[in-house]
């Protein structure tokens, strides 16, 4: 039972500190982490779920906030922030994988979704496959290139800052 109190608070902690750092990055880059040519550099920590399922809840939670800090609309905020947690799942799912897979999920689940909350929430009056590709290109900077920026130097350390209960 000791064993499960240890991995519930270390699993707490580690989603929670995601989620803040997630939270204060975009937050400090703001005008660029909203709105149709958007680049959110918070969305590389979405490659942490490779390294721990905490990642999961906490890259959610920290889009949930950021959305609602941010001033967004009821739709961008749960439809936004189910985009970033779906491509955590499915990155988690990937952990065994290529690395270079990792970042795909959160790319494509923002780019399907974000756009029809533009449209339909913002009234932004660009088509919904323009936005698809503004959205898209957004996430490959963050998530493709900034998430295997950050897996490469998380890797040789994962053993440190991830550390399993067992």
């Amino acid at each position: 039972m000791k064993v499960f109190k240890h991995f519930n608070v270390l699993f707490m902690a580690q989603a929670a500190m995601i989620a803040a750092i997630y939270v204060v990055v975009t937050l400090l880059v703001a005008p660029f982490a909203y709105g149709e040519v958007q680049i959110r550099l918070s969305e590389a920590l979405t490659i942490l779920p490779v390294f721990t399922p905490a990642a999961i809840p906490g890259v959610f939670l920290g889009c949930l906030i950021s959305n609602i800090l941010g001033g967004c609309i009821l739709p961008d905020i749960i439809l936004g922030s189910l985009a970033t947690l779906i491509g955590a799942v499915f990155t988690w799912k990937l952990r065994n994988k290529s690395k270079y897979l990792a970042p795909l999920p959160p790319i494509i689940a923002n780019a399907l979704i974000v756009p029809f909350v533009l449209k339909y929430g913002y009234m932004v009056p660009l088509p919904i496959p323009f936005m698809m590709l503004t959205v898209g290109i957004g996430e490959i900077i963050s998530c493709g290139v900034l998430g295997l920026v950050l897996h490469t130097a998380l890797s040789r350390y994962k053993g440190l800052l991830f550390k399993k209960t067992a």
